[in-house]
């Protein structure tokens, strides 16, 4: 599987947030996308996932056009900023409701996902009640929860403390070995040194693969 940008730029307002940005990606790879904030990351896995259309430009899988032919990217989990989950719900019953959207995951795969972030799915605390800590593992449940050909994580170990980082760690492993296209941004260095094959370098929108400077 291949996910393609093709000269793609975004302008909101007077501001062009991404600039002609060309790059193709591949399943079973790691790549790492580092930058200062607001250097066009979030918004780079917004538009790539579809959930943000972009001004120009195009974005592929394999043969398939975004916005054409699929609304968002099929089969894919996202971590990304501001991520809602319901406050008074359970992480399970949060899950359990994004689960119905696309109907691939049941209870024991949802349990299987909240497990694998270090938290229990019988715990009965609601959303809001969570740690920092455990609000990011519960996001990172439901990003894989239904085994996605494409995960994208934005600051995935945000919040997370020794234990937790190393557990999306050996996570973001697995999904690997699973065949997952993975992408990540992070400001933290060690997770791009010892978990990307290719690393690209976001300034002020513009993408460039990290080496090229």
């Amino acid at each position: 599987m291949k996910l393609t940008a093709e000269n793609i730029s975004k302008t909101i307002g007077s501001k062009e947030i991404l600039k002609n940005i060309c790059v193709q990606l591949e399943s079973g790879k790691i790549y790492g996308f580092v930058g200062r904030n607001g250097s066009g990351k979030t918004m780079l896995f917004r538009a790539l996932s579809g959930l943000m259309t972009v001004s120009s430009g195009r974005i592929l899988l394999d043969d398939k056009e975004l916005h054409k032919d699929m609304r968002v990217l099929d089969n894919m989990g996202i971590v990304i900023e501001n991520a809602g989950l319901y406050p008074e719900l359970t992480g399970f019953e949060n899950l359990k409701l994004l689960a119905k959207l696309n109907k691939k995951a049941d209870d024991e795969q949802i349990k299987s996902a909240i497990c694998r972030v270090g938290l229990e799915p019988d715990d009965k605390r609601t959303f809001k009640k969570y740690s920092l800590g455990m609000k990011q593992r519960i996001v990172i449940a439901q990003a894989i929860m239904e085994s996605p050909d494409i995960l994208m994580l934005d600051e995935p170990t945000n919040a997370l403390d020794e234990e937790g980082v190393e557990l999306v760690r050996k996570i973001v492993k697995e999904e690997k070995e699973r065949g997952t296209m993975i992408l990540i941004a992070s400001h933290n260095k060690e997770d791009i040194q010892l978990l990307t094959d290719k690393v690209f370098l976001m300034s002020d929108g513009v993408l460039r693969e990290s080496g090229e400077q």
